[in-house]
């Protein structure tokens, strides 16, 4: 999949997720497979690029390219200077944001809320295409509600604006992430325009992949959602594309190591005290398909530090590694 200069040659993204996608995931994920990471959303108002938040949003160094950088918002001209400010930060690929169908987003006509109006989307991707060298590329969603499905339109402005590649999430910004994402749209589009399409909703093993990527036609996938607690879904999903073989489950050691790789990560780029508050989230969703969850939560919440949240997660995974030991040998 080519983007711009950039010969993608593994077509596994993972999708721009607000509040999940930091580095340290982005590049956990690249580790275990994913061929592109895209950061979480920033913003396009300049009053807010020198909050803590947002200069950690910029931090690239180390990342492995291209480096994707989403940004936010609906005045063109904001959108150009935010796309050349994050070039300048190390930005070597710049993907519009108009998919997220968050209230708060939308509510600022941001996100999916564009798609309603295709003449600033229009002026928006003109403005941010002539603003920088590297290549821009755009997430859409099918449409703003299910009797407004015209991503097919807007994917034909972005292909005459310049962008190289569009990902499309299968749900209108109205399903939010409710009921089935649905393809036929994606395919659709895929037979009407040239630049590379992602696809993009509810790719949550190596089977679906698959069949989206043969139901589509699409050139690549973005994964979320199914991404979170379960990094190593690229491996899996990669593997199977290139030998139609499903690898075994991760082991215990296994996930037990990359779960504190990636503690140590969070710590060290937020620092102690948030890293170990921001890493809980990740925690849970590492832990949700186990039915000792609930109590693992409980305990490891209550660590302040580092140390502690690493040393009660080592011991979560010795103790169910010592339970299947004692099954097997019951």
């Amino acid at each position: 999949m080519q983007i711009g200069p950039y010969n993608i040659d593994n077509p596994l993204g993972l999708a721009p997720m607000a509040g999940v996608t930091d580095k340290p995931f982005r590049q956990l994920c690249r580790r275990l497979g994913a061929g592109l990471a895209t950061t979480e959303m920033t913003t396009s108002d300049p009053g807010l690029w020198h909050t803590t938040k947002s200069i950690k949003r910029m931090d690239h160094v180390g990342e492995p390219g291209p480096v994707s950088v989403q940004i936010a918002g609906t005045i063109p001209e904001r959108m150009a200077a935010a796309a050349q400010h994050n070039v300048e930060h190390g930005a070597d690929i710049i993907d519009i944001n108009m998919g997220c169908p968050a209230k708060k987003v939308c509510k600022a006509w941001a996100g999916s809320a564009l798609m309603r109006d295709e003449a600033l989307v229009k002026r928006i991707l003109e403005a941010v295409v002539s603003a920088v060298e590297v290549p821009v590329t755009l997430k859409i969603r099918t449409g703003w509600a299910a009797d407004q499905r015209n991503a097919p339109t807007i994917a034909r402005i972005a292909e005459d604006c310049g962008i190289a590649a569009l990902a499309i999430h299968g749900r209108t910004r109205d399903q939010k992430y409710t009921g089935s994402a649905e393809y036929d749209t994606i395919a659709a589009i895929k037979q009407q325009i040239d630049i590379p399409i992602l696809a993009n909703g509810d790719v949550d093993s190596p089977q679906k992949a698959r069949t989206v990527l043969d139901h589509t036609g699409a050139d690549g996938l973005l994964i979320g959602r199914a991404a979170q607690g379960r990094p190593w879904i690229f491996t899996e999903i990669r593997h199977f594309l290139d030998t139609g073989e499903l690898l075994p489950e991760p082991g215990l050691a296994e996930i037990r190591d990359i779960l504190i790789s990636h503690l140590h990560a969070l710590h060290r780029f937020y620092g102690e005290q948030a890293g170990v508050r921001i890493a809980r989230k990740h925690l849970g969703w590492y832990a949700k398909d186990r039915p000792e969850n609930a109590a693992y939560r409980a305990v490891v919440n209550r660590a302040e530090g580092a140390t502690e949240q690493i040393d009660l997660t080592f011991n979560y995974f010795e103790r169910l590694a010592n339970q299947a030991h004692h099954d097997q040998a019951a």
